[in-house]
């Protein structure tokens, strides 16, 4: 294994050329986007046995993961002239355009970024599920999470579910990802939401009816803190944004 920045791998001939190195490099910091650690990730170049006819240069985006050891995500191909070459000799025509910088006709080179869904979306669970002994959650990116904020009344019971529900619609009207959720106790709740990545929960109790503020609960840290209503868009954006 070896480690290298792109501009030297390109220098040295590792990799063939600057738009492979490019491609290479969205491709790890979409990894690293979404969750995966940088310990985590490799680039594997493949043998000449091992990649496709048309390729003069393949190299495949590698996750570690604990089930299945180094899994391939993403394969960047370097195809050269061979689509269009391809293209021109069968429709007889000519797909070669002028350089004025070298004076002569080229046929355009393709640079084939080929990503899967599975394999990343497994590793990324893989790579977010936390459990600290006392709880298991999904420490998702706060952008990624599929549910961005969890709304709970704390009981079923004298208007709370009701004034639960109109924060809900205003966080939904306000462009935030917010679902309802009432069934079983409190903490039951909170740990539903730890499961599926949401960020935060806001929940609506008593205390809510006479001043009107609710208690937003961070997934990772647990800490709760109090908010007016009329804050509590604002805050929540600020909060999914980190």
């Amino acid at each position: 294994l070896v480690e290298l920045n792109a501009e030297k791998a390109v220098r040295e001939g590792v990799i063939c050329n600057e738009l492979m190195a490019y491609y290479m490099c969205l491709t790890k910091r979409f990894l690293l986007e979404i969750g995966i650690p940088e310990s985590a990730i490799r680039f594997r170049q493949q043998t000449p046995g091992q990649r496709a006819h048309y390729s003069k240069e393949t190299w495949d985006a590698e996750v570690y993961t604990k089930k299945f050891g180094w899994v391939e995500v993403a394969g960047i191909a370097y195809r050269t002239d061979y689509d269009l070459s391809r293209h021109a000799e069968f429709s007889k025509e000519d797909l070669a355009i002028f350089d004025q910088e070298s004076g002569r006709k080229i046929i355009c080179h393709v640079v084939e970024p080929s990503y899967g869904i599975d394999r990343p979306f497994y590793c990324v669970l893989e790579h977010s599920y936390t459990s600290d002994g006392k709880r298991s959650y999904l420490k998702l990116k706060r952008w990624l999470a599929p549910v961005s904020v969890g709304v709970f009344p704390l009981v079923n019971k004298d208007g709370l579910p009701e004034k639960a529900m109109v924060v809900c619609r205003m966080l939904r009207e306000s462009g935030i990802t917010a679902e309802y959720d009432d069934s079983g106790s409190i903490g039951r709740r909170y740990a539903r939401a730890d499961e599926i990545g949401t960020p935060c929960c806001v929940t609506v109790d008593y205390e809510t009816m006479e001043d009107e503020t609710v208690t937003i609960r961070d997934r990772d840290t647990t800490k709760q803190e109090r908010v007016r209503i009329s804050d509590l868009p604002g805050t929540l954006k600020k909060l999914l944004a980190e």
